[in-house]
């Protein structure tokens, strides 16, 4: 299974902000929209990511004003990307390996959506459903053994 697939199967809503705003509104926004992470965007550029590992961050290093600490300080800069043309088992690797729950899907410098791995790990169950329900539907379709012998 491939990177756009799994994004196909996730839909491709973009949770952005800009680098500007506070670490407050950030949270609104992931708490409204029950979303793990904001790709921060800056005049139609990615800049960064925003996941609740770097909100934890901020509201322990920022102390009682961290609601009022702008993005840019907090957000992860440079954050690893997928491709949508990448095979899952290659995706679930480079999360593993980097630690990261949360990969931007970029086709060149375009934002496709982001792939998390509660996401990856749905496709996976999907995709076993459906190997099994074929594979059941095979066994049952068996032709029977004749009993010429």
């Amino acid at each position: 299974m491939l990177v756009s697939e799994i994004l196909a199967i996730k839909g491709k809503v973009l949770y952005t902000i800009a680098p500007n705003k506070s670490l407050g509104e950030a949270v609104a926004v992931m708490t409204e929209q029950d979303v793990g992470s904001l790709v921060v965007f800056d005049h139609g550029t990615m800049t960064g990511i925003l996941t609740f590992r770097e909100v934890l961050t901020g509201v322990n290093s920022g102390g009682a004003r961290w609601a009022e600490m702008p993005v840019a300080e907090v957000m992860k800069r440079e954050p690893l990307t997928a491709d949508g043309s990448m095979e899952m088992d290659e995706l679930r690797k480079l999360m593993v390996d980097h630690h990261q729950r949360y990969l931007p899907v970029m086709e060149g410098t375009t934002l496709m959506g982001v792939v998390s791995f509660h996401d990856v790990a749905k496709a996976v169950l999907e995709e076993q459903s459906f190997e099994n329900r074929m594979l059941k539907n095979y066994i049952r379709n068996w032709p029977a053994e004749s009993d010429e012998a």
